[in-house]
């Protein structure tokens, strides 16, 4: 089956499989309710995840029984099962963060150590090390993931970009199967919670996504010179906010896993801009990113990553002008 009939067929199934979630989750009233670090004002069914993950998670196991998975890629579907399992737990029960960070470590370290050696820093790395610098970075990025998924469409916004941009950068470098899969899951999500949302999608959707997608990204930078430069590149909006603001709160001896509303994002829709007009500019500036990963794996990544860190600087500072003006006014 062709890319675009796995990207249609699973975004019917996504947008079905999300209806039934909700329709679940409101009648057993697994909601998440308003407070004042919330960015919503309604109670609304927290839980898509319960749609997400195991569509994706399915197809993916599908395609690797069809296509020769490796084992590092029924290794990132384990651990990425395990991950939703603790973090339906802490969806229902709050759980401290020591479980969430073990579960999450046992997880990249059980995949990287079945991955091929990466092209980071070209290889001046031993082995060991780059495997370190890695499974530190995948860790990261599953918890920037989540914290990032804070308003109406971002994290389907972005999840889109990333796989879309991973099969547009370099265009058979990655199957093109498991991306329409990720893509076209999230986009029937997406159908149900984009401004104003019907649901939520819940640290069982967003911490095994963002493994997932933290996998993907890892494996270009394996099999791509400059894949380094597209890992980067693609998700830049996500981590430079999320980075930014964490140093900012432990600058400030904030709490740093505390729950806030300090990202740029949630300070532009503070600002007045309703959650669907950030998100859209969000996809904007993913368009604009995925044009320079492109760039970066076809011309070289130094130039294109100057241009990057712009581009991310530039709307980082728009919302962040947004909020400051509201305070002028």
């Amino acid at each position: 089956m062709t890319p675009g009939l796995l990207f249609g067929g699973f975004c019917l199934a996504g947008a079905a499989a999300t209806g039934l979630a909700l329709r679940w989750l409101r009648a057993r009233r697994i909601l998440d309710m308003p407070n004042a670090r919330s960015s919503h004002a309604v109670p609304t069914p927290r839980g898509g995840g319960l749609a997400v993950t195991p569509l994706v998670l399915g197809g993916l196991a599908v395609w690797f029984s069809s296509h020769g998975g490796s084992a590092a890629d029924w290794a990132m579907l384990a651990g990425a099962l395990l991950l939703a399992a603790v973090s339906w737990i802490d969806d229902r029960r709050t759980l401290t963060p020591l479980p969430r960070f073990a579960a999450q470590i046992v997880a990249a370290a059980a995949v990287l150590a079945l991955m091929p050696k990466s092209a980071i820093l070209g290889g001046l790395l031993p082995s060991w090390a780059e495997k370190l610098v890695l499974g530190l970075a995948w860790v990261w990025f599953v918890n920037l993931f989540n914290f990032m998924d804070g308003i109406d469409g971002i994290t389907g916004v972005e999840t889109i970009a990333i796989a879309l941009g991973l099969f547009v950068a370099a265009p058979g470098v990655l199957a093109g199967g498991p991306l329409a899969i990720v893509a076209g899951t999230t986009l029937g999500f997406l159908v149900w919670n984009w401004h104003p949302a019907k649901i939520f999608m819940g640290d069982v959707g967003s911490i095994p996504l963002g493994f997932v997608l933290g996998y993907l990204l890892l494996s270009m930078t394996a099999l791509h010179p400059a894949g380094w430069a597209v890992a980067l590149i693609l998700p830049a909006v996500y981590w430079a906010d999320a980075t930014v603001t964490l140093a900012r709160r432990a600058f400030a001896g904030k709490p740093v896993w505390r729950a806030h509303r300090e990202h740029f994002y949630q300070r532009a829709t503070q600002g007045g801009w309703s959650h669907a007009r950030v998100s859209a500019l969000i996809a904007f500036a993913d368009i604009v990113l995925i044009a320079l990963a492109r760039a970066a794996a076809r011309t070289g990544p130094w130039l294109a990553l100057a241009a990057a860190a712009v581009a991310t600087a530039l709307i980082l500072a728009l919302f962040q002008s947004k909020y400051r003006n509201r305070d002028a006014a």
